[in-house]
């Protein structure tokens, strides 16, 4: 396995992945264990399948049930991140379903070897032969094909912008559309600057290849004075190339000119778009235009305008005073995630075992009849 994600590296490095994506393709011993504890983890989880949500009493004395039942086959397309491949296939086991892999193709060996290992031990172990399925093809056309397969429940796409216009176009099947993450930190104007820098930082740079990464930056215009000069010193000094408005740059003149294309972008690189607004309101607006409604956060020591971000904010998860990094199903207590969903319907945020189900209604009679 280590061998073949070598291989991947190298070719990405020659096609000119940047640092933040390589890292995100990258294995090593320490992340093929923590792969191997999230499916531990999952393992240990109760089996969703069968869980009795609720048993009432209905009209003529019929006994009416609500239990979880498997979506059948999930078909999922990520990204270059093999570890995907794993959380996946693990999670739709537990949860009673059948999957179709497809993986970024930049990660195609690595994939290779994970999925074979998992369909071998999964069938030694009863599994149905071909319930972990890999489409290992780098043909965009593979891509399309999944998107149209007759016979898939549920489609989950996890990637960026092009992907979900893909998706959007081509899907003949239902999906559930996750990791567009257009992030947003939120300076307020009672922001505790210290605070605030170590949460900018930890937003932006922890992981900069991922959909729960920081990509703009909004500082309340009484806060700017403040906070521009430490906080964006902290970033470029980690290497971040700012990109900011007019008041960005005459606090901060080595940051370059933001575009407008700036502020709906999602850079999964070292790279920040920073603009300075004029109240809460404005932050709010502007989150609401260029939101993915993913991941949303605010530093402040306003009580009042921290229930006003939560409450008015449209999104799969909203903070205050914590990094956006956080989005994550393992930190949600999910073991691992089959990605984060952006939608409301059927499921939204980190989604483990159970958003990986359905549920059907039983009814107990004894020779009940309606009329």
């Amino acid at each position: 396995m280590l061998e073949q994600n070598r291989l991947d590296l190298e070719d990405g490095r020659a096609a000119g992945l940047t640092n933040a994506l390589l890292d995100r393709l990258a294995l090593n011993s320490a992340r093929v264990e923590a792969m191997a504890t999230g499916l531990e983890e999952i393992a240990a989880f109760r089996d969703p399948v069968g869980q009795v949500l609720g048993m009432w009493n209905g009209e003529k004395g019929i006994r009416i049930g609500q239990v979880r039942v498997p979506l059948g086959v999930v078909g999922i397309i990520y990204e270059a991140r093999p570890n995907v491949t794993a959380d996946a296939a693990g999670l739709c086991l537990k949860s009673g379903n059948a999957v179709i892999l497809r993986g970024g193709k930049e990660a195609l060996r690595s994939n290779k070897a994970i999925a074979a290992i998992l369909s071998d031990v999964a069938r030694e172990n009863g599994v149905p032969d071909g319930s972990v399925q890999l489409l290992a093809t780098p043909d965009r056309e593979a891509s399309i094909g999944l998107m149209q397969l007759p016979y898939l429940d549920v489609l989950i796409p996890r990637g960026g912008a092009r992907l979900k216009e893909s998706v959007t176009q081509n899907a003949r099947v239902p999906y559930i559309m996750t990791g567009v993450g257009n992030c947003h930190t939120f300076i307020d104007a009672s922001a505790d600057v210290e605070k605030a820098v170590k949460i900018v930082v930890d937003a932006k740079c922890q992981r900069p290849g991922v959909c729960n990464a920081m990509e703009t930056l909004l500082i309340h215009k009484d806060a700017a004075p403040r906070f521009v000069p430490v906080g964006l010193k902290a970033l470029a000094d980690r290497g971040v190339e700012l990109r900011g408005d007019e008041t960005v740059l005459s606090l901060f003149p080595s940051a370059k000119p933001a575009k407008e294309e700036d502020w709906e972008t999602e850079f999964y690189d070292l790279v920040l778009a920073v603009k300075v607004v004029d109240s809460l309101e404005a932050a709010m607006e502007h989150i609401y235009r260029y939101g993915t409604q993913h991941s949303e956060a605010i530093v402040t020591e306003s009580y009042a305008n921290a229930q006003t971000f939560l409450s008015g904010i449209d999104a799969a998860a909203v903070y205050v005073n914590a990094s956006t990094r956080f989005t994550d199903g393992g930190v949600f207590g999910f073991g691992a995630e089959m990605g984060i969903s952006t939608q409301k319907l059927h499921a939204r945020g980190p989604m483990g075992v159970e958003q990986l189900t359905s549920t059907k209604f039983i009814i107990y009679g004894d020779g009940q009849t309606r009329g």
